[in-house]
């Protein structure tokens, strides 16, 4: 099981693994997305394969795909290891708003019996952000009085909301957003027969969160782009780039396609913001806050969709060079 980047946080872990002074719990923070849960399961993995002996020869966190204990966490079954997370609701894809105390409470007939497998055992919570206060609270009775050769990985993307007890019982590591050499070689490993240029593309929506960048997996995104800085570069004089947009994105079928273009049309406006002075930078702006505007209540307040892509794209043709517009 492989990590792309985070060098520094991984050779931290390693040397704590290594010198015999593991912190049982680990509080694993920054942006969505970014691969804190990836690092929590591959330093899972491994601490329970090195665990069970014998050690694993490899540098950092990784585990040798064909290990027992790989196999075992795949399937779901190794005894072990518990990750908690939100539920789905009954009879419904929408998850819960939080992880109930019920979910910690069931913690406890992991910990009433010996580890299984090896000395160790491992929890797994994503994201601690999501406890509701009484199972706050009651993971806090573990971090306090941890189980014995159990560890514990709390991802959370908001630190600052998190109990300052839970805070102060936690080793804390800090994640960034990848450099573009990383997104790449991620969202490469994760989609290997995307093409180059959708790839790139998708770098780009990412901000270096692979897991946000994946989430537009399959949308076209390149060819939204292109179709943005056509809108950009060249204008839109007989209205034909504006046209072909709002009919691919104005069905129910296009929805995904269409919440990835409400996004992506305020991004596009800021880059070309960044090169600008004077009026046309104030122009920029404006154009800015009001696409920014319509994107983020557009589904909420069910506008009209061939409609207001029309209007968003009409935007990037006002940034275009006069005689083009």
């Amino acid at each position: 099981m492989s990590l792309v980047g985070h060098d520094e946080q991984v050779a931290a872990f390693r040397e704590a693994a290594d010198s015999g002074r593991l912190h049982h719990a680990w509080l694993l923070t920054g942006p969505e997305g970014v691969g804190k849960a990836s690092f929590a399961l591959a330093a899972a993995t491994r601490l329970l394969a090195d665990a069970a002996g014998p050690r694993v020869g490899l540098p950092g966190i990784e585990t040798p795909d064909d290990h027992p204990i790989v196999n075992y966490i795949r399937a779901g079954s190794h005894p072990d290891i518990r990750i908690l997370a939100r539920l789905t609701k009954d009879k419904s894809e929408d998850l819960a708003r939080s992880i109930s105390i019920e979910q910690v409470r069931s913690l406890q007939s992991l910990f009433a019996t010996t580890p299984s497998l090896s000395p160790r055992r491992v929890v797994i919570i994503d994201a601690i952000d999501d406890l509701e206060r009484p199972a706050a609270n009651a993971l806090l009775k573990n971090l306090e009085e941890p189980p014995a050769g159990t560890t514990f990985f709390l991802i959370s993307h908001a630190p600052g909301r998190l109990l300052p007890t839970i805070r102060s019982r936690c080793r804390q590591l800090r994640f960034a957003p990848l450099g573009d050499a990383d997104m790449r070689l991620a969202l490469r490993r994760a989609l290997p027969e995307e093409p180059g240029d959708e790839i790139d593309s998708l770098v780009s929506v990412g901000n270096g969160s692979p897991g946000r960048a994946l989430g537009f997996a399959g949308l076209e995104i390149a060819a939204l782009d292109a179709a943005m800085d056509r809108l950009v570069g060249q204008g839109d004089p007989t209205n034909a780039v504006r046209a072909i947009l709002s009919k691919q994105l104005g069905t129910k079928a296009a929805q995904a396609r269409y919440e990835a273009y409400l996004e992506r049309v305020p991004a596009r406006i800021a880059a070309e913001a960044r090169g600008r002075q004077g009026p046309a930078l104030a122009e920029a702006i404006a154009l800015w806050e009001d696409a920014r505007r319509i994107g983020e209540s557009a589904v909420h307040l069910s506008l009209d969709q061939s409609t207001t892509v029309f209007e968003l794209a009409t935007m990037l043709a006002k940034l275009a060079p006069a005689p083009a517009r």
